[in-house]
Order: C-alpha cells, then sequence, then structure tokens
C-alpha cells in the first residue's frame, strides 16, 4: 500500500502541478455532458490523459477507472480509480475547491487514496489500516456532536428534476442543524469532514470516482460512510458522519426519500 500511495501521490502532485499552470490560458474551451450545467473543460481531459500515461508507464498492467475516459482493462487485480478534477465548476470560475483525486483498489476494495486540493496547496492522503493524513497531521473527524450542531455539507445534481427534489431535502434538512454547506466537490467536502472542519455530508447523484479516494480518508478518520438503510455508498445516496451523528442524519434523511429524483 505505501507504494501504491507513493505513486498515487507523486501522480496527483503532477496533475494539480498541471492545472495550476495551465488554468489560466485553457480552461475556457468547455463542453457539457449531460445537462448543460454538467461541464467539462480540455482540462479535465488533459488531466485524466496525463494520469492514465504515468499509471501505465509504472504499472502496465493494471485497470483504470477515469470520469472522462471510462474503464480501460487489464490484467491485474489492482484498478486505479480518477477524477482528473472533482469539482470542475469551481475550476471554471477560480474557486479554489476543487481537486485530483486518485484512488488504488485491490480486489474491490480502495487501499490507497490521495486527494489533491492544489489551489488550496492541500494534499490528503490514506491507506487501508493506516490512518488519514493532511501532510504530516494524522485526520480524525470530530465526534459527539448532536445534529441540532452539526455543520452539514451536501450537493446537487444536474438535472432539474433532482435539484428540485434535492432543494425539497435540503429544506426539511435545514431547520434540524445548524448550518449547511454546498462546497461544489465531493471529494473536498470528505476530506474536510475528516479534518473536522465539517460535521456531515450527504449527497445523492455522486459517483464512484468522486468518493473512492476521499471515502478512504474520511473512515480512515473515524467517520462512518454508506448509504440509506444499511446500504453500501453508492450513486443512489452517500452519507457520511461520525457514528452517532451518522445514525441522527440517516433517520431524518430517510423519511424524506431522498433518492427519488421527482
Amino acid at each position: 500500500m505505501t507504494d501504491f500511495l507513493r505513486l498515487a501521490e507523486d501522480i496527483a502532485r503532477e496533475a494539480g502541478d498541471m492545472l495550476l499552470a495551465k488554468r489560466p490560458t485553457m480552461s475556457g474551451e468547455v463542453e457539457t455532458k449531460s445537462s448543460p450545467t454538467d461541464v467539462v473543460t480540455i482540462l479535465d481531459k488533459a488531466s485524466e490523459e496525463l494520469i492514465r500515461e504515468r499509471v501505465m508507464a509504472a504499472r502496465p498492467g493494471d485497470r483504470i477507472l477515469g470520469e472522462e475516459g471510462g474503464e480501460a482493462p487489464g490484467e491485474s487485480d489492482v484498478r486505479w480509480i480518477v477524477d482528473p478534477i472533482d469539482g470542475t465548476v469551481n475550476f471554471l470560475y477560480g474557486l479554489p475547491d476543487w481537486a485530483v483525486s486518485i484512488a488504488v483498489e485491490v480486489n474491490g476494495r480502495v487501499v490507497a487514496g490521495v486527494v489533491n486540493a492544489a489551489q488550496r496547496g492541500e494534499i490528503y492522503t490514506a491507506a487501508l489500516g493506516e490512518g488519514a493524513w493532511l501532510g504530516g497531521e494524522r485526520l480524525r473527524c470530530t465526534t459527539g456532536v448532536p445534529l441540532a450542531q452539526a455543520l452539514v455539507a451536501t450537493g446537487f445534481g444536474y438535472s432539474v428534476r433532482r435539484r428540485a427534489v434535492q432543494g425539497e431535502v435540503v429544506a426539511a434538512v435545514l431547520p434540524s442543524v445548524r448550518d449547511i454547506r454546498r462546497g461544489g466537490s465531493c471529494a473536498i467536502d470528505l476530506c474536510s469532514l475528516a479534518a473536522g472542519r465539517l460535521d456531515a455530508y450527504y449527497e445523492r447523484g455522486i459517483n464512484h470516482w468522486d468518493f473512492a479516494a476521499a471515502g478512504l480518508v474520511a473512515t480512515e478518520s473515524g467517520a462512518r460512510l454508506g448509504g440509506l438503510h444499511g446500504r453500501p455508498v453508492s450513486p443512489d445516496f452517500a452519507l457520511c458522519a461520525a457514528p452517532g451523528l451518522f445514525e441522527e442524519l440517516h433517520d431524518l434523511l430517510a423519511p424524506l426519500d431522498p433518492e427519488r429524483d421527482a
């Protein structure tokens, strides 16, 4: 795992440096994907290409799953899960909450993860069973926070119908918590939770590349990550908080049926 983590960190640093250097001149070349609000820049693609090239040079038999390029087959039991820019809209607008996210999965289990919040100058790392780290600081999520005092992060999807439901859900949650934050990057939200900057996070519609690395950072900090009704985290729903708060927020959310789109 140490070798996986070192390689992932080196690649994430290189991709982050490239994005910081080129963003002022290239990020304006924008396309859309699932909807007019679901954007991808030329630098999303360039970042993923760089990551794929570096992984293949070091470990040519491994598989890669990337947001932009899909799944590349391989011969080994190792799969790299890549989000070249998590928080593309923030990146496009010059906001700091975006990150390069790289996770390493062995036999279906994530064993190492790196989240490079390059514009913040922060690199989060985690290895299975070895803790979560920000630089040389061991991360531990905040514990003992009751729901009424919890700072809760969330995010919104790209379709109009899904956003309408998510608006209803967050309106119902808001009176029961300290406040809501919407940062625009799942990876940074989960890492911020690990660092004690947020108390909880929930969202519908995130993908494996969004949470693979940051989810490991969160769980290695002591947080619980899952879906509703005992299901695992998935695009259907993600919920993360310290034990105790996780259950309280789950019980608030579940009756709202937040997995629906209409």
